[in-house]
């Protein structure tokens, strides 16, 4: 390994799952809102929703969890207007590595597999 290889940070996977809320809104419009981001953000995995809250489950790229937490506190509102999101608020946010993730998995105590991938009611 050359020392610019050593230098440059090694980045990895992390499971996010943003939770946000917030004024009751038309379920087909969240919906297609959640579709949109989907489209937009090729991670994302699933999104859950009810008229009046949603979970969106992906995997980011970063340098570290610093970095994954700010890239994902930062991606309700920055597709809001693109994707036509509810002006909801995030309400919750939890960033694992993917070694905790499958961990978690495997002892059967995580959250279950992203099955099946995409934009489903609660």
């Amino acid at each position: 390994m050359t020392a610019k290889q050593e230098e440059r940070p090694q980045s990895k996977l992390w499971h996010i799952t943003l939770s946000v809320s917030g004024a009751e809104t038309p379920l087909a419009e969240v919906r297609r809102g959640l579709e949109q981001l989907a489209h937009d953000h090729p991670f994302l995995l699933t999104s859950r929703y009810a008229n009046d809250h949603a979970e969106i489950r992906y995997w980011e790229e970063a340098r570290d969890l610093h970095d994954a937490a700010a890239v994902a506190l930062r991606l309700w509102g920055e597709h809001r207007s693109s994707a036509q999101l509810p002006p909801w608020k995030i309400v919750g946010l939890e960033v694992i590595d993917r070694e905790t993730y499958h961990q978690r998995i495997a002892e059967g105590y995580g959250p279950p597999p992203a099955a099946p991938v995409g934009v489903h009611p609660y």
